[in-house]
């Protein structure tokens, strides 16, 4: 519990880095900035609230919570993924880092998740 746990909160630190990361060097008139903090609060709270259910997850040893938690992790991977190609569009490295550690985190978490739960649903059928 204590390692799942540390890696979605390890993802969540890095998706709110990222996200301030892009508000302080916005592209255009409708993203994300320092400027407008109503809007900046709003994306920020929307992030958490999204990230909250993988969160809530890892308290739990259920094989079926751990199936779960590892889904919804994947589209949070492939949205990380997809910060990647923004990256290279934006031209930011920093961007583009930050999205690789976020999917590499999450894609361990994922594999975590499920050999946890893969070794606990064989701990409870013996």
């Amino acid at each position: 519990m204590v390692k799942r746990l540390s890696m979605v909160l390890m993802i969540m630190i890095l998706a709110i880095s990222a996200l301030l990361l892009v508000a302080k060097n916005p592209t255009g008139p409708n993203t994300v900035s320092f400027d407008e903090p109503l809007n900046l609060l709003m994306s920020l709270g929307t992030l958490i609230v999204l990230l909250l259910p993988p969160l809530i997850l890892s308290f739990f040893n259920h094989l079926a919570l751990n199936i779960i938690s590892a889904i919804y992790q994947a589209f949070i991977v492939l949205t990380f993924l997809g910060l990647i190609i923004v990256g290279f569009v934006i031209p930011s490295i920093w961007i583009i880092v930050i999205g690789a550690l976020d999917a590499i985190v999450g894609i361990s978490s994922i594999v975590m998740t499920i050999f946890e739960g893969v070794k606990k649903g064989k701990s409870v059928t013996n």
